[in-house]
């Protein structure tokens, strides 16, 4: 048996004899065999594609197809991960730091509203968001070619990555989705009904957010300088300054206003219940970011680790400027100073993070340090509205402030995206003249893209909260203003003292 066993397996390994083709056989069947599959040329290609994040060397939906027919496993592990960074963000980051800022009655009700806004996004982005963003459509909205996620499986869509599959694609940007809403919050908090607080956003997502992203992001976006070579305006946005912390900024800036001022504003001291919560809040912010911003290279490559250096040095600096000048003017540097000043760091650089060298990141850190730091103690003084968690003086300042240095600042140099792709041929960068204006004009068709968004962000959101204001009303009730929103509108309390 031992002997019958030996025989076989030197059998299955031994090579085949060579076979000669029979007289009869066909030249043309004879070439298709022995072309049956991607020559060694043609793997390699792959495999330096896959590297360089770069379009495949081999035709997919060709007989000689790519042997990496799927996702790049590497790609996708980092996509994967970066989406659940930037879900940090929001929950916990987000909800920590703005739930320290408020007064203890109304802790919870932050973080219910991260959560409820969390869960609304979500199902609007299974059913029309994810589509309206990023299918082919209008130069201002996409189609509805991937409503309810039809067709969104594990191949790439190669319009956004080549190597990353759609589903990991669509999540990740599902996240942006989600954060963004969540930072008007900030700016009405401890007074607007959670009820309005979910209409408003449901519809501020379809009016703002979904046409703001696509004509930015979108393959055919009016404003997609990097891969539109339509592109009417041809501005750039790395990670979301215009598409998140513009639109949420300048929206929150409105309904604030219309909210009114909060009980007993500039009267009695409403100072943060918890510095703790919003530091543990601000540092899951920082470490989240990195998904937000070195993520949006959509790979982990050369990109991405400038991102993730300019995003880092912006942010420490930012920090440490806001600090400083406290100190400088008010003797004492505070807790709350740092935190601020590392999330207005982290809002500047989010649009130029994969365009800037390092020194350019410094500046861009000066700048987010001392111009928001002013919108936040000055302007807001001088003006009057209650903008009770800064929202405005940090992300609609810092968004547009981050937007406009972008184009000052951002170089080809550090950007494949800018001027050649990695294999030298022209990509749509190059032949709608964004590569020609970087270092010259960018900031103009910058100012564009700011000038449009504040628009579309304004008057959007003065609707909506005007409808909302009329049907179910926007504010609480005073009596439940006093009491906190916590054990009115959720049944429960932050902390239990007795």
């Amino acid at each position: 048996m031992r002997i019958f066993f030996l025989i076989g397996v030197i059998a299955l390994v031994s090579p085949l004899p060579a076979q000669t083709p029979s007289p009869s056989a066909s030249p043309a069947r004879s070439a298709t065999a022995l072309q049956a599959g991607p020559s060694l040329e043609q793997r390699i290609a792959d495999l330096e594609a896959y590297v360089n994040n770069s379009a495949r060397g081999a035709d997919t939906g060709s007989p000689m197809a790519s042997n990496i027919a799927g996702p790049g496993p590497g790609h996708n592990a980092w996509m994967m991960t970066c989406a659940a960074l930037v879900l940090f963000m929001t929950l916990p980051g987000l909800a920590l730091f703005y739930g320290g800022l408020v007064r203890a009655k109304n802790v919870l009700s932050v973080l219910a509203q991260c959560l409820g806004i969390a869960g609304l996004v979500t199902i609007l982005w299974w059913a029309a968001g994810y589509s309206l963003v990023f299918s082919h459509g209008t130069p201002f909205i996409g189609g509805l070619k991937f409503a309810f996620l039809h067709g969104v499986d594990a191949r790439p869509n190669s319009d956004y990555s080549y190597w990353v599959s759609q589903n990991v694609f669509a999540m990740y940007q599902l996240m942006f989705a989600i954060i963004t809403p969540a930072l008007i919050i900030g700016a009405v908090a401890e007074r607007m009904k959670f009820a309005a607080v979910l209409i408003f956003v449901g519809v501020w997502m379809f009016a703002v957010y979904f046409p703001i992203a696509h004509m930015v992001w979108g393959i055919d976006g009016w404003m997609n300088g990097v891969w539109n070579a339509g592109a009417k305006i041809t501005a750039i946005d790395f990670a979301g300054g215009t598409v998140v912390h513009m639109t949420s900024g300048w929206s929150a800036l409105v309904l604030c206003i219309l909210l009114g001022h909060r009980l007993g504003f500039r009267k009695e001291i409403m100072a943060p219940h918890s510095m703790v919560l919003c530091m543990v809040g601000t540092g899951l912010l920082w470490v989240g970011w990195y998904g937000f911003n070195a993520g949006s290279a959509l790979a982990a490559d050369g990109i991405a680790a400038n991102a993730f250096m300019t995003t880092t040095l912006a942010t420490a600096v930012a920090s440490f400027a806001w600090a400083m000048l406290e100190y400088a003017l008010r003797g004492k540097p505070s807790v709350l100073g740092f935190c601020s000043g590392a999330v207005a760091g982290l809002v500047v650089i989010t649009p130029a993070c994969g365009y800037v060298a390092p020194s350019g990141a410094v500046m861009i850190g000066v700048a987010a340090g001392i111009v928001p730091f002013f919108a936040c103690t000055k302007l807001k003084s001088w003006f009057g509205y209650d903008d009770a968690l800064d929202t405005f003086g940090i992300h609609a300042v810092g968004g547009t402030l981050g937007a406009f240095l972008t184009g000052v600042f951002a170089t080809a140099s550090v950007n494949s995206n800018l001027s050649l792709s990695i294999t030298g041929s022209l990509n749509p960068a190059t032949q709608n003249g964004l590569a020609r204006i970087v270092g010259h004009t960018l900031w103009v068709e910058q100012l564009k893209a700011i000038v449009i968004t504040i628009v579309l962000a304004v008057v959007g959101s003065a609707i909506i909260g005007a409808i909302v204001r009329g049907a179910i009303g926007l504010r609480i009730a005073p009596e439940i203003e006093r009491q906190g929103l916590d054990i009115n509108q959720h049944g429960e309390e932050g902390y239990i003292t007795s």
